[in-house]
């Protein structure tokens, strides 16, 4: 995070983006990003040089990156909204352990209510209530909670 990201900088978190990939970046065929002056040529070169071919929404239309738009809507209301942040390093320890839950753990509904990291082959037995044991994890704090199967 910066608080005024720069050319240098976002060529800098392209090349960090394919590191953490690592072997998955062929994975991805399309970056969509908007037309902001930090994304410079050697952004799309760096990513380009990867395979990933980064598309350009068209101007003055912020409804065209919806997706990302959506994450940050529901990162917003869900955790931001409810906590006070005391700085750039809590922040990021909140972000990182958000996108955790949101990719593990929260259902969504584009996915048949499973989080994106589920294998929707795998279907998860159906728990009875009744006899099973659950038991509840908090998430920053106390904010979220995630329940699973006390085994």
């Amino acid at each position: 995070m910066t608080a005024h990201p720069d050319g240098a900088w976002t060529v800098q978190q392209a090349r960090n983006l394919l590191m953490d990939l690592g072997e998955r970046a062929p994975q991805f065929r399309f970056l969509i990003r908007d037309r902001a002056g930090q994304f410079t040529e050697a952004f799309d070169a760096v990513l380009g040089g990867a395979g990933i071919e980064v598309v350009k929404i068209p101007p003055r239309s912020p409804k065209a990156n919806a997706y990302s738009e959506r994450w940050a809507r529901t990162a917003r209301s869900e955790v931001i909204d409810r906590m006070l942040i005391f700085g750039q390093r809590h922040l990021r320890a909140v972000l990182d352990e958000y996108v955790t839950h949101f990719n593990r753990h929260r259902p969504h509904r584009g996915s048949n209510l499973g989080p994106p990291d589920h294998d929707d082959r795998v279907m998860a037995p159906v728990t009875d209530l009744a006899t099973a044991r659950i038991r509840r994890r908090k998430v920053l704090g106390g904010l979220i909670h995630e329940y699973e199967r006390a085994t």
